[in-house]
């Protein structure tokens, strides 16, 4: 038996979900909710094409909206690196020396040098050049 894709239920489903370029982190968040219902569960034709459409704009959206995010604020990477290795700012003042010059980078007061964005990628094991402007 072939299953055969049903438009005017993907209509029905295009209706009750209004899927549409997203802007907003509030948007993607509701569209992943969205995925992650269908992701798990038996998905009809109809389904998964919304599905995969779906991923596709979330796709888009992160791609454009953190992308910008890294390129502009390298103070941005390094409190999500800090946050995501469960390392310290105590960590953070033994590699760059001192509790002052991490704050003043903490808080967008310094700018990350060349030589601190090589420390920093050595200390978080990624490359130097997600800390620089």
């Amino acid at each position: 038996m072939t299953i055969t894709f049903n438009p005017e239920r993907y209509k029905e489903l295009l209706t009750v979900y209004l899927p549409k370029l997203i802007k907003t982190e509030a948007e993607n968040e509701q569209a992943l909710a969205i995925v992650e219902d269908l992701m798990h569960r038996e998905r009809t034709p109809e389904e998964n094409e919304l599905y995969q459409l779906l991923i596709t704009l979330i796709e888009k959206f992160e791609q454009e909206y953190y992308q910008i995010n890294q390129q502009n604020n390298p103070q941005s990477m390094l409190l999500f690196l800090l946050e995501e290795s469960d390392k310290s700012k105590t960590n953070l003042q033994a590699v760059l020396g001192s509790e002052i010059l991490v704050d003043d980078i903490l808080y967008g007061n310094q700018n990350i040098t060349s030589e601190l964005a090589q420390k920093l990628g050595n200390f978080f094991h990624v490359e130097a050049s997600l800390f620089h402007d």
